[in-house]
Parts: structure tokens; C-alpha cells; sequence
């Protein structure tokens, strides 16, 4: 079957500088074209939230005339985390959710997120009806039928008691001193809400959000100030989300970055360790996955299978195989027994459950994980396709490929899905050849960019 070719969305919904792609009339037509794919669904309504940036109030203000331009009910609720609203999608009935966010990228960004109506993210094919339908004429339905607005009071309230349920082993976190990082982002008011009723001794930090200071020098991109406030407060962990609470990395007590390959392990041990366990004992990561995760889950007995990058294709090697459990290294992970999408929050209380608090039960239980030196290096450029097709970087990077080889290594060479950047990694289990051969990809990619 023919796959159309995508103009606009990307690999978590449509993203890009406010003055460019998600331009207020841009965003308008978006609304009103994904507004009549969804009513040719039987969708009704949609529920739309966002981020904190300052352009969130300029494009929630343009997608929802979009839709209800297309006879769509429109319900809001402001700043929440992206899972929240795939929460809410699937509480009501006939709805769809939209996010305003940008995710980890800085306030200069911003984007558009979707949910169906069962709170998963869009599928392939969807997308591109609404591609198609934002290259018809705009045409507003008769007045009798436009959609109308109002907004859910207790939204955030509602998700919070969700993301409580993820606690099972433990009856709560008494005991348990964190340090929270929400980033300035979408979780700044619910993130903390959930631990504090959860009973740990908390300290927030980056949670005083203008508009402009999402993810600046803070969150799960930038934990310098998580380790800092981790060590002022004698913490038994830190942890951070990214701007719409998807993403999440951990702090131990001795300031070392648990990451989500990390993370990830742990809960796997931890849901597949008891004989109880019916099914298939498996795990999706992607190809940035740590060599050293399928190393150590594979001693487990437990397989690893490698989707492409971006936690929607995690989601989707998940629902074919009929497993529940995946994860990136970049900490989007995702729990299905618990959630429909990935939850940083979520996580985190998943993660802290498994290991009871203990920093002693983590070290313990993480000792037979050892990591692949990895390195991962961004180049900036406007046409990163160029750069993968240029037949003297392809000869390069077939040439060094197989100069690691010996070392179990390999180089993964992609375009970011959201951002203008080609993202070249190495690894292998000798940590000069890795340094080496990344500094030499880089080079030759910046030469051609």
C-alpha cells in the first residue's frame, strides 16, 4: 500500500519554531482539518491542555476555533502533562486529546500533539487524513452546528488519583526524602501533588514557570541543579521530568544519573523476576538502547526487541507483540499495565515501589547492568537527509563501523523527528575507539552541513 509521504508531523506530533510551523494560522487550519477527520470518526469532542510556554495561550487560542469551526466540542485544561490528557481522552466518552507542547525543546518552540479517542496516539494513517484534509478550503460548518467550549474543573485532580494507582507493593512513600524537578513544564502543579499525597518529604525545584523558562538549565536535560538540591537536602533521590512530564531521569544519593535504560531494567527484574509472571518475558527499547541493557536482560532471560526511535514506535512494537513493558534511554517510559502512554510520573512511582526506597536495593539490584561506553553527538543542520545520503560519510561510517567491531560496536546515523539536527551515536565496550569515532562522524557531518 502507498504511505503518503508526511509534510508536517514528525515522530511525536508537529513540532517547530513558533514563527515557522506552528504559526497561529497554521494551527487554526490544523484544528479544523483534524476536527473533520475526527468527526468523520464519530468523535465529538476534544480535550486540549499544554505546556507552559508563553505561545500556549496564542495556539490554544487558534486550534480551538480550528475545531470548533468543525462542529467540534472543545474542553480545556490548561497546563497538564502530556499523559494526562492521553488519560482523560479515554475517560470521555467520544473525545480526543490534543497537547500543546514542545516537549524538551526550549520556549522558542512549540507543538501539536494528538490522542485518539481511546488515548492512544495517532496512527500513521491518521495522520496523514489530516494532511490531506489541511490541503482542502477551509469552510466553517453552519451555525447551527459549530462546536462549543468549557472547561473540565477537575482535570488535574482526576489525573492525580490515576497516577496513585501505579503504587502496589508499598502503601505509600513514608520514609522517602525526593528532590522533584518538574522543569517549569505542563507537571509543575500535579507532579508534586502526587508524591506529597503519596506521603514523601519533598522538595520541588524549577517550579515557577513564566512562560520562558521551561527546560532552561533544568529538567531531565539538564540535572546539574537536580544533583546540587539532591546533595543540599540529603535526599534519598532526586528525579526530573521535561516540559510536558513524559520524560524522566533519576538522581541516586550519590548524585549518579539513573537513566532510562536504567530505569527501565529495574522495573523489567522487577515484573518478571516472580514465576508468577504469565506470558512472554520480553521488553521493547530502540535502537539507541544501551548494548548493556540486552546484555543483562538477556541474563535474565528476558528479550529485548529494538523499535525505531521515538516512544510512539516503542508503543507500537508493544501492541504487536502484546507486551507491556518499554522504554528509551532518554527516559520516555512506558508501563501499559498502568497507562496507555508513556508517564514520567508514573515511572518514577514504579520505579520507587520496585526498589522500596532503597538506595542499598537499587545498587544491588542494578550491579549485573553494565553499560556500553556510548556517545551521542548532535549536528545542527537544515537537511540532515543529505548528509545521511552523501556517499563519502556512508563510506566513513561503513569504514569506522567496522573498525569497533571487534569491540561489539555499532553507529546509528538518523535524523531527529524534532528538531533540525542529525543525531549520530556510538558505542562499543572500548571507550577511546567510541570517543574517536564519534569525533571523527561529527566532523566529517559538520564539514557537509
Amino acid at each position: 500500500m502507498f504511505v503518503r509521504k508526511k509534510k508536517f508531523f514528525g515522530t511525536d506530533g508537529i513540532r517547530g519554531p513558533i514563527n515557522e510551523i506552528t504559526n497561529p494560522e497554521f494551527v487554526l487550519k490544523l484544528g479544523w482539518a483534524a476536527g473533520k477527520v475526527f468527526s468523520e470518526m464519530g468523535i465529538s469532542s476534544v480535550i486540549i491542555g499544554k505546556d507552559t510556554r508563553i505561545s500556549g495561550y496564542l495556539l490554544e487560542t487558534a486550534i480551538q476555533s480550528g475545531f470548533i469551526s468543525a462542529g467540534i466540542d472543545v474542553k480545556l485544561v490548561g497546563p497538564l502533562p502530556t499523559p494526562a490528557i492521553s488519560f482523560l481522552a479515554n475517560s470521555f466518552k467520544n473525545a480526543a486529546g490534543v497537547v500543546i507542547s514542545a516537549s524538551h525543546n526550549s520556549y522558542l518552540d512549540n507543538g501539536i500533539k494528538f490522542f485518539d479517542s481511546r488515548g492512544k496516539k495517532l496512527s500513521e494513517e491518521l495522520e496523514n487524513r489530516i494532511e490531506k484534509m489541511i490541503d482542502e478550503k477551509f469552510q466553517v460548518v453552519e451555525a447551527d452546528c459549530l462546536g462549543k467550549a468549557n472547561r473540565i474543573s477537575d482535570a488535574g485532580g482526576r489525573y492525580i488519583e490515576f497516577c496513585k494507582k501505579a503504587l502496589t507493593k508499598n502503601e505509600n512513600f513514608s520514609g522517602l526524602k525526593l528532590v522533584l524537578d518538574v522543569a517549569n513544564g505542563a507537571a509543575y502543579d500535579v507532579a508534586p501533588k502526587v508524591f506529597k499525597e503519596l506521603g514523601a518529604e519533598l522538595k520541588v525545584i524549577s517550579n515557577k514557570p513564566d512562560g520562558l523558562n521551561i527546560n532552561k538549565n533544568c529538567g531531565s536535560t539538564d540535572i546539574e541543579c537536580l544533583k546540587k538540591a539532591v546533595a543540599e537536602n540529603n535526599a534519598d533521590f532526586g528525579l526530573a521530568l521535561d516540559g510536558d512530564g513524559d520524560r524522566l531521569v533519576f538522581v541516586s544519593k550519590d548524585l549518579t544519573e539513573i537513566d532510562g535504560d536504567q530505569i527501565l531494567y529495574l522495573l523489567a527484574k522487577e515484573k518478571f523476576q516472580h514465576n508468577i509472571y504469565l506470558g512472554t518475558r520480553g521488553v521493547v527499547g530502540t535502537h539507541m538502547t544501551n548494548q548493556g541493557l540486552e546484555d543483562a536482560l538477556k541474563e535474565l532471560d528476558i528479550e529485548l526487541i529494538r523499535s525505531d526511535v521515538g516512544d510512539r514506535y516503542v508503543l507500537e512494537k508493544l501492541e504487536e507483540l502484546g507486551w507491556e513493558l518499554g522504554g528509551e534511554q532518554s527516559g520516555h517510559l512506558i508501563c501499559l499495565d498502568s497507562a496507555l502512554t508513556g508517564d514520567g510520573i508514573i515511572a518514577a512511582i514504579k520505579f520507587l515501589d520496585a526498589i522500596n526506597f532503597s538506595n542499598k536495593v537499587y545498587k544491588k539490584n542494578i550491579k549485573n547492568f553494565k553499560k556500553y561506553p556510548q556517545v551521542l553527538k548532535n549536528v545542527k543542520t537544515n537537511d540532515p537527509e543529505k548528509i545521511i545520503k552523501n556517499k563519502k560519510f556512508n563510506a566513513l561510517k561503513k569504514r569506522l563501523e567496522a573498525d569497533i567491531t571487534n569491540n561489539k560496536g555499532r553507529i546509528n546515523v538518523r535524523k531527529s523527528g524534532t528538531e533540525k539536527l542529525l543525531r549520530i551515536m556510538v558505542e562499543s565496550n572500548d571507550s577511546a575507539k567510541t570517543k574517536n569515532v564519534s569525533e571523527e562522524l561529527e566532523s566529517f557531518a559538520k564539514n557537509l552541513s
